[in-house]
């Protein structure tokens, strides 16, 4: 509960359009979650049924207090921690990179998140780009900057070219 809407849907959303599946996860032992500015939405499965095992990556959503309620999950600490030692895609956005930052996953790497969480970071080389990209570990900056870290999801799991296919397709800076 508590998760920022335009961050989380559009990554669902610009994932789905490339062709890839992209599930949504509920920490809360329900499949309803209440965004952080009164958008309920249903999840597509309970954290307790997710077979990770068959999972390419995982993506983290900021927004208050989502981020505070995926920080404290110790299952996701484990699967992000898993993802990254296999060196699967570990994603996140606005808030939520301070997750990262608290799980030591961001140790020497370029990473981007909302103003005023940079001392979460720890360790990382903290940078203002819309999206810190930093081998199988992507991070970004906040709402405004959804559409690019979800492109460069697309790029990273698929392919550059059909980023920017994807990118004319919804008309975006064109």
């Amino acid at each position: 509960d508590g998760f920022e809407e335009i961050e989380g849907l559009t990554v669902v959303d610009i994932l789905r359009r490339a062709g890839l599946e992209a599930i949504t996860i509920s920490i809360t032992g329900q499949k309803e979650i209440h965004g952080s500015h009164r958008i309920d939405v249903l999840a597509d499965i309970l954290f307790e049924e997710v077979d990770f095992t068959s999972l390419e990556g995982v993506v983290l959503p900021g927004g208050m207090p989502g981020t505070a309620n995926l920080g404290a999950h110790a299952g996701v600490d484990e699967a992000i921690r898993t993802f990254a030692g296999q060196g699967k895609l570990v994603a996140a956005i606005c808030a939520a990179p301070s997750v990262l930052g608290q799980s030591g996953l961001l140790q020497g790497k370029k990473a981007a998140c909302y103003p005023g969480f940079e001392d979460k970071l720890t360790g990382a080389q903290v940078v203002c780009d819309e999206v810190a990209e930093a081998g199988n570990i992507i991070t970004s900056r906040g709402m405004g900057t959804a559409i690019p870290f979800a492109l460069s999801l697309v790029s990273y799991l698929i392919s550059e070219q059909k980023a920017q296919e994807l990118a004319k397709g919804i008309i975006y800076r064109q």
